[in-house]
């Protein structure tokens, strides 16, 4: 499976925020989009995820589910924890794995891979910043998907949460899976860096 983008051009509120883009990511490999601030790095992944369209170029996913679009092979996991504060940890879980659909995994494994089965029916809203971010992470395994887009994945947690969060994604790398993650810290696993250019 490989992730190629050709010739992208983003342009938002009138402005180009980058032109010109390439970048390749295959089955078993995580890029790490690198730059400052207003360089692009969260808008590339929102053109991946489908949520954003190009001015110009291309997006494909090769050695994919030939039925699904790239959006629907992919997990966009914001810098914001997208959680149901008056729900449960476990009840968020199971909200994200019926609206997602798919091959839903196992929730309470889910909530013990990412440390948070002591938890599980505690609401949302009583969760540390750390504790949210793991289950934000949850929601990558609760329905598996081959792509992972990571915008600042590891910027609330500390480094127990960094160490279970880099075992996680070695994990998705192992079984074939592609990341993508737009990052100013180092994630904790081996990967190629595509810079991106200072705010036009």
């Amino acid at each position: 499976m490989q992730l190629l983008g050709r010739s992208i051009c983003c342009v938002r509120g009138g402005r180009a925020v980058f032109s010109g883009l390439d970048f390749e990511a295959a089955s078993g490999r995580a890029l790490a989009v690198t730059g400052p601030n207003g360089s692009g790095k969260t808008s590339l992944l929102r053109l991946i995820a489908g949520l954003l369209v190009p001015s110009a170029g291309s997006i494909d996913l090769k050695g994919g589910g030939t039925e699904l679009t790239l959006p629907e092979q992919s997990h966009y996991l914001g810098h914001r924890d997208a959680l149901k504060p008056a729900l449960s940890v476990r009840e968020n879980l199971s909200f994200w794995r019926d609206f997602l659909g798919g091959d839903a995994g196992d929730g309470e494994q889910t909530l013990a891979q990412i440390g948070l089965g002591h938890a599980a029916d505690l609401p949302a809203a009583y969760l540390s910043a750390g504790q949210r971010r793991r289950l934000s992470i949850g929601r990558l395994l609760a329905v598996r998907r081959p792509v992972w887009l990571l915008d600042e994945p590891t910027s609330t947690l500390d480094a127990a949460g960094q160490d279970l969060f880099a075992g996680l994604m070695r994990d998705h790398l192992g079984s074939g899976g592609i990341i993508i993650a737009a990052t100013h810290a180092p994630l904790g696993i081996e990967t190629r860096e595509l810079r991106m250019g200072g705010a036009t």
